[in-house]
């Protein structure tokens, strides 16, 4: 199979040649695109999914050798999670090639994030298959890069930390309020503003309420622990 130039171009991205080009090809068809004689990329983001788990559990245990499970679970899921695995497909432009049905398109599809972190998930495992472990995990370390040493910040939930620093302080929750949502249906933008009791406040906006609200928190927690 010969791969078109806008493939080829997106090899060099990635950082890999595929020796078997119907594994690429495979890797970025939607379900939206599959026929009975074109397989879509489910079946690879699930190995890729299992792929991307080792890896990143291999590079955590050998950055910090002293961390207990309990401190390593919430960095791995920091970076296995689709809002991550969508930032590493953004950052290859992975979405500028996915094959999808017209309805997907006009919908988006190319933005989205669970769609983008899976397609970098079977895009993982088709270089798994392609050129075996070792390489794929060099795949995986250099596309993830600096998240990996900096998981320990990223991983942390704010919204949980502001809500024990309440409680520490004999308040009660914070108060998460939407105040704006702009941007087209398929492509939402959320404004969230948290609140504690005792009157400080912080916004924040985002692709999802839960991102809102999150950066919402940490913005809070930020100046709260700089008082």
């Amino acid at each position: 199979m010969k791969l078109s130039a806008e493939l080829r171009a997106f090899e060099g991205r990635l950082g890999h040649s595929f020796a078997r080009p119907e594994l690429l090809v495979q890797a970025i068809t939607h379900a939206s695109m599959s026929t009975p004689n074109r397989d879509d990329n489910q079946r690879l983001e699930f190995l890729g999914d299992r792929v991307l788990g080792l890896v990143m559990a291999e590079a955590l245990l050998s950055l910090d050798t002293r961390a207990s499970e309990g401190q390593l679970a919430p960095r791995f899921n920091a970076l296995v999670r689709k809002e991550c695995c969508a930032d590493v497909a953004r950052q290859v432009d992975l979405g500028a090639v996915l094959r999808l049905g017209r309805s997907e398109m006009l919908s988006g599809g190319r933005r989205k994030q669970a769609l983008l972190g899976d397609a970098i998930e079977a895009v993982i495992a088709a270089v798994y298959q392609d050129a075996g472990f070792e390489t794929a995990k060099a795949l995986v370390l250099r596309l993830w890069g600096g998240r990996i040493t900096s998981v320990k910040e990223d991983a942390r939930d704010a919204k949980t930390a502001l809500q024990e620093w309440a409680q520490a302080r004999g308040l009660p929750p914070p108060a998460y309020v939407e105040t704006a949502r702009t941007g087209p249906d398929h492509a939402p933008e959320f404004t969230i503003a948290v609140r504690l009791e005792s009157g400080e406040s912080q916004t924040a906006t985002a692709g999802s309420k839960r991102h809102a609200e999150q950066a919402a928190a940490k913005s809070l927690l930020a100046i709260l622990e700089s008082n």
